[in-house]
Order: structure tokens, then sequence, then C-alpha cells
């Protein structure tokens, strides 16, 4: 396989000189002279004008004679070379592509919305001008089954009613995933002499047959671990109290007077609405 060969032609404002001046000069003896041959001079400063090559910043010219690649002219400026040679222009600035939203399923099955931002540039031309059809639309077919492959590697999220809990989920481990996907879609379009800057995921969700399920599903896993801090709290409330009563000798509780104190403590701790207290006015045994 060929390699992209860097080339600097023949400087352009010398050669735009001589086509002007055989241009011009050609018309100018042809008038003066009456003889219609000297076109024939303006016709080859035409003919020399045709290999003038112009290159902007941050652009490329892929030089092919007759087929044949001759080299890739990157430096900007003005430039000319054989008017016979077929210039191909090919652009090495940063490129924005932001993926349409893919529905595909994650590593648990669950079907996802997800779309990809990258960020990449041209780094070979011959590689981006020959080994591949298109090289702008082989971004995007490649960076969509990157993506398709990215979101069966690690599920939506973790819940805790899953049989195993993973490490990287794509809606927590965001510098994880947005790695994994840069090294991916890198390894596809490296074959195009395509270089990635950037590639993070642009969003992510639930498939809208699932959203409002899953939603539920989070807003109950949510709840339950709530409620157990609660209880935790509670316990370790509840526990204290009885060792302060006990230490300063405050009261003394038999175990059922310890198991009702317990019970009713419990029950304002833990509750989601406010307890309503009740004086006792008479004794503890009523």
């Amino acid at each position: 396989m060929k390699s992209e060969k860097i080339i600097k032609p023949t400087n352009g404002y010398v050669m735009l000189t001589i086509a002007f001046l055989l241009i011009f000069g050609g018309i100018y003896l042809a008038i003066s002279n009456s003889n219609p041959l000297y076109v024939i001079t303006s016709f080859l400063g035409i003919f020399l004008s045709l290999g003038l090559i112009l290159v902007n910043p941050n652009t490329s010219k892929v030089l092919l004679l007759f087929g044949k690649y001759v080299g890739t002219v990157k430096q900007n400026g003005l430039y000319w070379a054989n008017p016979f040679f077929t210039k191909k222009n090919i652009s090495l600035r940063a490129s924005n592509f932001d993926s349409e939203r893919l529905k595909v399923n994650d590593k648990l099955g669950n079907p996802v919305m997800i779309s990809t931002i990258l960020v990449w540039r041209v780094t070979n031309t011959y590689k981006a001008a020959f080994d591949v059809d298109n090289y702008e639309n082989f971004v995007r077919v490649q960076t969509d089954a990157a993506v398709r492959k990215l979101a069966s590697m690690y599920p939506y999220d973790n819940f805790a009613d899953e049989g195993h809990k993973e490490d990287i989920t794509l809606r927590s481990s965001v510098n994880e995933v947005s790695e994994a996907l840069e090294k991916e879609v890198e390894e596809r379009l490296a074959f195009a002499g395509i270089e990635v800057l950037e590639a993070r995921i642009g969003y992510l969700a639930y498939a809208q047959e699932i959203a409002n399920a899953m939603l539920k599903r989070q807003q109950a896993t949510a709840i339950v671990a709530a409620r157990h801090k609660i209880v935790e709290g509670a316990v370790s409330m509840v526990e204290m109290a009885l060792e302060e009563l006990n230490k300063k000798e405050i009261v003394e509780l038999d175990e059922e007077r310890k198991a009702a104190m317990v019970s009713n403590l419990m029950v304002i701790l833990c509750s989601d609405k406010e307890a309503s207290p009740v004086v006792n006015t008479g004794t503890l045994n009523h």
C-alpha cells in the first residue's frame, strides 16, 4: 500500500505572471499585426494557467496524473504544476459530527436511545482519498457502528435487584465510556487516515416504550435506599436512648416496657408523616 507523499510544486506567482504576459501579449500582437496566429500564444497562456494550484490554510490538494498518485500539497500558498494533473481538495480542518439518535440494546437487553459527538480530522490524505470511497460517509457509518458496539458492552445503569453489579455503566461512568468510545472509533477510522480528537456520548436515555417503567424503577430504588438509611439511623438513635437512660438511671424499664419504647420510637423516627403525640396522665402501665 502506498503512503502519503508531501510535495511542494513550483512557485505559482512566477507562472501566473508568465501566463498573463502570454495571454495579453498574444492578443496585443494579433491586433497590432493583424495576424490571428498570435492568438495561439494566448491559448498557451490559458493552458499554463490551468496548472495553478491555490492551497488555503488547513487544506490540501491531492495531485494525480492520469490516475497515478503524484503527491499531496499541504503548505498553503499559490503553486504551479503540470496542467494535466488532476487536483482533489481534502480539508485538514477539525470537523464535528453529531450522529443521529440510535435505538440500541444495552448489555442487559434494555432498549436505549444514544447518540455521539465526534471531533475528527484527516491526517493521511492518501488513505482518505483512495482507501475509502467517501471518507466523510465512512466516518458517519463507522461511528454509528462503534456506538452500537459500545452500548452492547455496558448496562445503562445498576439496580439493587440485579443479580450482578457492573463497575462501569453508560449513565454514571462518563469518562470511562468516552475513553472506550474514542478508542473504538479511532481503530475503525485509522484505515481512512483519520484522527479522532474527541468522542463522547451526546444523548442517552431509555427508549420511549420502557422510559416510564424504568423511571418508576429508579424512583423505587431511590426510596428503598433512603428507607434503608432511615432505619439504620433510627436503630442507632433508639440504641443510644436506651443506653443513656440506663446509664443515668432516670427510669428502670423492664423488657416489656423497653419493647414498647423501641416500638414507639421506631414508628416516630421511620414514619414519613409527623407523629401525633398522646399524653399519658396515668401510670406507665396504662
